[in-house]
């Protein structure tokens, strides 16, 4: 991943390029990598170091979309819908 993808993704889930910490933009990020691992696995189905990394990532992010559904339930509604994720 590129710094320049990272700082589009940030741009637009975050409040700003340089909000690298908010939870959104964490989501949006996790979000592109797991996509991007899925499509590796596709290719690659004996690989199981990035399969352990995927499995890894989705439970970070299934952890961070619990935090924003407790702190804000619009918020969380929004970045579901906006990401395309299931719930």
């Amino acid at each position: 991943m590129t710094a320049e993808k990272k700082k589009e993704i940030f741009k637009i889930y975050g409040t700003s390029v340089y909000d690298t910490g908010s939870s959104k933009g964490q989501v949006a990020l996790f979000t592109y990598r797991i996509n991007h691992l899925s499509n590796h696995l596709k290719n690659n189905k004996k690989d199981f170091n990035t399969e352990r990394a995927l499995v890894k990532l989705v439970g970070k992010r299934k952890k961070l979309l619990k935090y924003i559904e407790k702190r804000d339930i619009n918020n969380y509604k929004k970045i579901i819908k906006h990401l395309g994720l299931r719930k």
